[in-house]
């Protein structure tokens, strides 16, 4: 077995190889690398197989979920290259240029970060997001997916280098970790001089061991306990029916709401509406009804889980979800600021003063007004794919597409000038 070590000595070599790899080129192994993922379907699909078969009574059912390929998915991970071939190039973009007063041209140009480490989880299209978006923004790309994935990773890797080969670049561009032990992720963490960024795409348990351990530039990505507050001056249906997309359209990703916020003013006819789409409807036609874990006030109103003092602050990441009655926006605001992780906070209301209120003191990568929070997305915001969602504030904030996995040089053009 390759070490940690070994690999990330060939990422640094292969790094530099792209460089002088012109936009052309670099489209032109994405389509190769979307080419062979599709081609190699069936070894895939029987690779994840094996990692489904050793998952199965050890995690959760939404979390198989994660980890389940498809012939579809697969494709939706090919679409996904080809959607970052047609995105521009971000490399060599003038960011600003400025002439002195003596002559001196400064210019502020878009370059790539280097080598970027991704550690992630049960997600297998990870591996195909992360490898794309790495290529056209001119890195190379080391990835350390999880155990529970790893056959599905390690085929989708083969698949992408083998693409890389047939278009003249070097297969080290993109690797995958072959040890799946805890030491691997911490070789990482702390592989300065190697690896330019690491970001973690996973639970609040990894990206809080990221953060706490890395010696080398990390992102604090996607935990997401992600709100929707129901307004007093709410379209109920409007509400019922963004809720209902929010909690269960997919309710293992990060951008899946985990808590309701309901105005004390439409609680007593909204509450009642929320159980029966979310729970007795979906019961009876046969799908996992979702849980409501419900505060007193709520609790008074219509039957349900009582909540527990870390309900409020969990990312469930399942059918299940925590319910508040509140008597303003104000107060909303400040249950859902206590409470936030910074990643998708949404508003409800026919009210413009309350929803402006509401966008301009959310602390959140994305904040919404009438809309559900399973649009932070990179696909749904345009960036082809997404290496993960950014929570913080530097150097990005929310979906992290090319030009965030880019940084910059200052290139100055004299003729002789001395100072």
């Amino acid at each position: 077995m390759i070490t940690t070590a070994e690999i990330l000595t060939r990422a640094k070599a292969a790094a530099p190889t792209l460089l002088t790899v012109s936009t052309e080129q670099k489209n032109q192994a994405l389509e190769a690398m979307a080419f062979a993922l599709l081609s190699q379907t069936d070894h895939i699909l029987a690779e994840n197989e094996k990692d489904m078969e050793r998952a199965r009574g050890h995690i959760s059912d939404v979390m198989l979920d994660r980890l389940l390929l498809t012939k579809a998915r697969i494709q939706g991970m090919a679409d996904g290259i080809l959607a970052v071939a047609k995105l521009p190039d971000p490399v060599g973009r003038i960011l600003k240029e400025t002439v002195r007063p003596d002559g001196l041209v400064i210019q502020k140009r878009a370059v790539p970060m280097g080598v970027i480490a991704i550690i992630y989880e049960s997600r297998p299209n990870v591996t195909s997001d992360a490898a794309a978006l790495c290529i056209k923004s001119g890195n190379g790309c080391v990835l350390r997916g999880g155990k529970e994935a790893f056959l599905s990773a390690n085929a989708i890797t083969q698949a992408l280098q083998d693409g890389l080969s047939t278009a003249g670049l070097n297969p080290d561009l993109v690797q995958l970790i072959q040890d799946t032990t805890r030491q691997s992720s911490m070789e990482l963490m702390t592989a300065t001089g190697y690896v330019d960024l690491l970001i973690p795409r996973g639970g609040a348990g990894l990206i809080r061991a990221c953060v706490e351990n890395a010696t080398v530039n990390c992102i604090e990505t996607g935990t997401g306990i992600c709100h929707v507050y129901v307004d007093k001056a709410a379209d109920l249906d409007m509400a019922l029916n963004i809720i209902n997309n929010a909690k269960t359209s997919r309710p293992s990703v990060c951008n899946a709401e985990e808590v309701c916020v309901v105005h004390s003013a439409v609680a007593e006819r909204f509450l009642p509406m929320l159980k029966t789409r979310l729970a007795d409807e979906r019961a009876a036609a046969g799908l996992t009804p979702v849980e409501l874990k419900l505060d007193e006030r709520a609790a008074q109103i219509i039957p349900g889980t009582p909540a527990g003092p870390q309900d409020f602050d969990t990312e469930f990441l399942d059918y299940i979800l925590a319910v508040k009655v509140v008597d303003s926006v104000e107060e909303a605001i400040s249950h859902i600021s206590a409470h936030t992780t910074h990643h998708s906070e949404a508003i409800v209301t026919a009210d413009r003063a309350a929803a402006d209120l509401f966008v301009q003191t959310i602390d959140a990568a994305a904040v919404y007004v009438n809309s559900s929070t399973r649009f932070t997305d990179g696909g749904e915001f345009g960036l082809g794919c997404e290496m993960g969602i950014s929570t913080q504030k530097l150097h990005a904030r929310g979906p992290m597409g090319l030009e965030e996995l880019t940084t910059y040089k200052y290139i100055i053009h004299g003729n002789g000038h001395v100072r």
